[in-house]
């Protein structure tokens, strides 16, 4: 018998046999170029493992979703040019949505775009001063208006 040519056999289907067992493995590797969305509410503090759901430009169905990090960001990668949509909401009535703009080399078209609206800009303590003048303002005009009607009204008695 041909020992030699067996042992040289077996050792070779010993030594081959793991990549046959791995062959269902997985590979990885990290790229650049996403867009990282951040939520934060406007104190400043991150929109922490609020729901993110972000809609391609013309499409029926959610592109991708999924929880924003601790830090309140959530990365993806757009496959097509158009302007994108990403709604955060952090479920308890806090809702951020953005539009990204894509151009055709999957960049994004603009330095910087901030959701919210344009009084975005106004701090809360502000807003509540605003709210609390306003309150003041009508219920100014509501006792004026009455002062002015009970004081016609008692000239035209005399």
């Amino acid at each position: 018998m041909n020992y030699r040519g067996l042992l040289i056999f077996s050792l070779a289907m010993i030594l081959s046999l793991p990549s046959l067992l791995c062959a269902h493995g997985v590979s990885g590797k990290i790229d650049t170029g996403g867009f990282v969305i951040t939520a934060e509410y406007d104190t400043g503090e991150p929109m922490s493992y609020a729901r993110v759901k972000i809609s391609a430009p013309g499409a029926k169905l959610t592109f991708q979703s999924g929880r924003t990090d601790k830090n309140g960001r959530f990365c993806f990668f757009p496959d097509m040019p158009g302007d994108w949509k990403v709604v955060v909401d952090d479920e308890i009535g806090h809702r951020l949505e953005v539009t990204v703009p894509v151009n055709e080399s999957k960049e994004l078209m603009t330095k910087q775009q901030t959701g919210g609206s344009a009084g975005s800009f106004i701090s809360r303590y502000e807003k509540a001063i605003m709210g609390i003048s306003i309150i003041f303002g009508i219920f100014g005009c509501f006792l004026g208006w009455n002062g002015y009607k009970k004081a016609k009204g008692k000239n035209s008695r005399r």
